[in-house]
């Protein structure tokens, strides 16, 4: 019988990363020396970083193995039906302590095209930031296509950007196609389609430490790029306890959050779709009617198949958690 799965978190080592996945987070390190550790992922079917089960029966299977033996009953049948042994999404953890590059991703047709693959939604949750973090998400001043390669050359990008400061709890809805970058000093949630395209715009005139900058992908992402001017992109929603919040609904997942200081039945029998939980906060039990239960702690996750289609969520300390599913 299927039961509520773990994954071996796999740490990427970034420029701009720190150590919170570590000190904080309990991830553990691949190399004692690295202190930059960016991204840690928690679900991933990308090719050549598929998620390794670590409890149960399972263990030691990936995440493709599983989808290939229980179909629809891990991920619920309309989700193979389009994404055969696929998974449709990757969950990450990052820690910013320093820019990410200003960046763009392709949407699905795009990707199809060019990389054979997915396109990049994407959504982030604010776990942490230090008091005067912002976030880059689109143009708040109108820039014509045509005139994008010049304002790159001129150095005058920033000045067409929208800077959003950022707080705890606060989210952000990035569809494909939208410029952004994360600032430094926030530890997020992201959400995203399975896909791992960037187009880097600008990248600070960094260089590694070997004096060499990291390639840019400008003529890639002037096709890629809405160039549409957005308005209200932070989104900021009051806590409701012990309930199920909608967050983000869109094409490409459902993101919803639950603060729970209580135990909390949930029922999922319409929704036809693995569930994802991932605690960011306290500690919380996944009770399953055969007792196949799991205990999640802060920045850990857990696949629900779709075949277990009720669930009891018992916070052991006062718990934060998303709730994810297709």
């Amino acid at each position: 019988m299927l039961y509520p799965l773990k994954f071996k978190p796999m740490l990427k080592e970034r420029i701009w990363g720190g150590t919170r996945l570590i000190d904080k987070y309990g991830k553990k390190p691949l190399n004692e020396a690295s202190v930059s550790y960016g991204e840690s992922w928690e679900l991933s079917g990308v090719q050549d970083n598929i998620s390794v089960v670590t409890n149960g029966f399972l263990a030691g299977n990936t995440l493709e193995e599983l989808i290939e033996v229980y179909m629809g009953d891990l991920v619920g049948d309309k989700v193979y039906q389009e994404f055969g042994i696929g998974f449709p999404l990757l969950i990450k953890l990052i820690d910013t302590a320093d820019y990410l590059s200003i960046q763009v991703h392709p949407d699905n047709e795009m990707a199809a095209q060019l990389h054979q693959a997915y396109g990049k939604t994407e959504m982030w949750y604010i776990l942490d930031c230090e008091k005067d973090s912002w976030i880059i998400t689109g143009f708040k001043d109108e820039i014509v296509k045509e005139n994008f390669s010049e304002i790159i050359s001129n150095g005058t990008l920033k000045q067409y950007l929208r800077f959003e400061n950022v707080s705890k709890d606060d989210f952000f809805f990035m569809p494909a196609g939208r410029v952004h970058a994360i600032g430094k000093g926030i530890m997020l949630v992201e959400i995203q389609q399975s896909s791992d395209i960037t187009y880097r715009i600008y990248d600070w005139d960094r260089v590694n430490d070997k004096g060499k900058s990291r390639e840019l992908h400008t003529h890639l992402a002037i096709d890629a790029i809405d160039f549409s001017i957005v308005m209200d992109t932070k989104i900021h929603k009051g806590i409701e306890l012990n309930t199920s919040q909608e967050l983000v609904s869109c094409p490409f997942f459902k993101t919803n959050r639950l603060v729970l200081n209580k135990r909390i039945e949930r029922d999922f029998s319409k929704l036809n779709s693995f569930i994802i939980y991932l605690c960011f906060e306290g500690e919380v039990e996944l009770i399953t009617f055969n007792n196949d239960n799991v205990t999640l702690n802060k920045g850990e996750l857990a696949l629900i198949p779709a075949v277990l289609e009720n669930m009891a969520l018992a916070p052991r300390k006062n718990a934060k958690l998303l709730e994810i599913y297709y």
